[in-house]
């Protein structure tokens, strides 16, 4: 992984690989511990948002199997790789401060 600050945060170790993304682990129960959590299981908990879509977790399990599938057959090659570069280019790639006097408020590198 070529970004350092990601390298805690996207968990694809060995430890926390699964094949299918449905561990029904408490990742919420304390803190930074969805750091641990297998990244394509939060793929699939975040296509889960928005009323419709509520519990409907083997639904979008099949979404993100077909669209490995997809990525595979298109680009042949590794579909947790092409969501990790992903993941890479979505992050900011410098930190940016808020410095405000007086009401004003300014974006700073």
């Amino acid at each position: 992984m070529s970004d350092m600050s990601l390298q805690d945060y996207i968990s694809v170790k060995e430890k926390y690989a699964k094949y299918l993304p449905h561990s029904a682990g408490r990742y919420a129960h304390k803190r930074f511990r969805k750091a641990q959590c297998p990244i394509v299981e939060r793929l699939t908990n975040s296509l889960m948002m928005h009323g419709r879509n509520n519990g409907k977790k083997l639904m979008a399990v099949r979404i993100v199997k077909h669209a490995f599938e997809i990525i595979h057959l298109l680009t042949g090659e590794n579909p947790l790789q092409v969501l990790v570069t992903a993941i890479i280019n979505s992050g900011p790639r410098e930190d940016s401060t808020r410095i405000g006097r007086a009401g004003t408020v300014r974006r700073q590198a």
